[in-house]
């Protein structure tokens, strides 16, 4: 089984690797008998170190190989070693002929017409290592189901349809294994969706959008699903209410060390949930007053909001800024700001139509809204390098767009298997 689609990579580096060359007549830099007499612990452990895509191409060497992926000694040890690759995953969105916006925000949603019952569902991989792109095929998830989160290598999806929500979980390795989440108490229209998944639990946040008649939704409460190897399970509990006059970001929520956050506007400011607490908290906002396209990223455990600030009368010239929320809870830093010179080339390509940003490990991708995955831009912390993302050679025009969030790949998620005994104890 191929998992990623390899036809597509970036011909250019924003750096350069040195390679060896070796001279002529010169022995081979390892004697190939050397491999068979290898342990097979070592070459497994060898295999375990490889990134996914790496790994679905080795699995076609010999049959040993391939049968590693159905293996339990080599999916722990997996678990154990397996550096964790910080990827992106985009799916293409349309936006709706009546949008739902929030400020500034607009609400994307599939298209759910007869076509697309026959056309499977596809996510776009970006490695923001490589700077290359790879392809996912969804062929079983239903028609009427976004995607929303991802955690723990599990990609969430929700029921488009007005009332309570279906979820689902689906590794995207591995298209066949999809497990059911019963489906909310609740209904509501276009509401906010966290995850997180430890080695032991998942948790499940759906806020917001109440449906109080069929004509009018309003923020009114929050239902949380947990459950965890050690046998306790919670079932869509209604925890605390929303605070009052909130505006959410319909669809997006982060999780950061044990809090959920999302955005709120009207005026600008940051909604928390402490899942210990059971209690929602409201964060003011760095220079709310003069922020545009605001988003909420996760970054090397740490809440960083980004957005563009754009006030004449400020002393300082537009610009690009990021800033991380405080151990404290209460207070953000600038940590970062685009320099002006290419905040003038992006602001130009933007042309106001705003822009989303999501974060992964030490990266951050900002992708301008409405220009079909051509044009965005990746940050790395780590190098303090601003790159331009490569066109996803997937993504045509006729109105898509990419939408996504971070993503972390990984052959095997054993807490999964809980929701299997759910299912015989409590049916849904």
């Amino acid at each position: 089984m191929e998992a990623f689609d390899h036809t597509h990579y970036v011909t250019t580096f924003p750096f350069t690797y040195p390679f060896a060359t070796a001279t002529t007549g010169s022995p081979p830099w390892m004697d190939t008998r050397i491999w068979s007499r290898l342990p097979q612990r070592l070459i497994d452990r060898v295999i375990a170190f490889l990134p996914p895509p790496a790994f679905f191409r080795a699995r076609s060497v010999c049959k040993r190989w391939y049968s590693l992926l159905f293996s339990h000694t080599f999916l722990q040890m997996y678990l154990q070693i397996n550096p964790k690759p910080y990827f992106f995953i985009f799916f293409k969105q349309k936006t709706t002929n009546n949008p739902k916006t929030t400020s500034t925000t607009t609400i994307f949603k599939h298209n759910t017409t007869a076509t697309a019952a026959t056309v499977p569902e596809e996510g776009y991989i970006f490695d923001p290592e490589t700077l290359s792109w790879h392809r996912l095929v969804f062929p079983l998830i239903p028609s009427g189901f976004s995607p929303t989160c991802s955690s723990g290598g599990l990609v969430c999806w929700v029921s488009d349809e007005a009332g309570s929500k279906g979820l689902l979980l689906s590794n995207p390795l591995f298209p066949s294994l999809i497990s059911p989440l019963p489906s909310t108490l609740r209904p509501r229209l276009f509401p906010s969706v966290g995850l997180t998944i430890t080695n032991s639990s998942i948790d499940v946040m759906v806020a917001g959008d109440d449906m109080i008649s069929p004509y009018a939704v309003k923020n009114l409460t929050t239902e949380s699903f947990h459950i965890d190897l050690g046998g306790f399970y919670s079932i869509w509990g209604t925890t605390s209410s929303l605070p009052r006059l909130c505006s959410l970001e319909s669809g997006k929520m982060i999780h950061v060390e044990g809090k959920f956050y999302c955005m709120n506007y009207s005026p600008f400011s940051v909604l928390a949930y402490d899942m210990n607490r059971n209690e929602w908290s409201k964060i003011q906002a760095p220079m709310r007053r003069f922020l545009r396209s605001p988003s909420l990223v996760e970054t090397n455990g740490k809440l960083v909001l980004i957005a563009a600030v754009e006030k004449s009368k400020l002393n300082v010239p537009k610009s690009l800024r990021m800033w991380a929320l405080q151990s404290c809870g209460t207070t953000w830093v600038e940590i970062e700001r685009m320099p002006q010179q290419l905040y003038l080339q992006f602001a130009e390509l933007e042309g106001g139509r705003g822009f989303s940003c999501v974060g992964n490990g030490s990266f951050v991708v900002v992708m301008i809204t409405g220009t079909a995955g051509e044009k965005g831009l990746l940050f790395d912390f780590t190098r303090k390098r601003w790159v331009w993302v490569p066109r996803c050679p997937y993504v045509g025009g006729g109105g898509e767009e990419l939408s996504g969030f971070g993503y972390v790949p990984r052959l095997a998620t054993p807490v999964t298997g809980v929701l299997d005994q759910l299912t015989t104890i409590n049916p849904f």
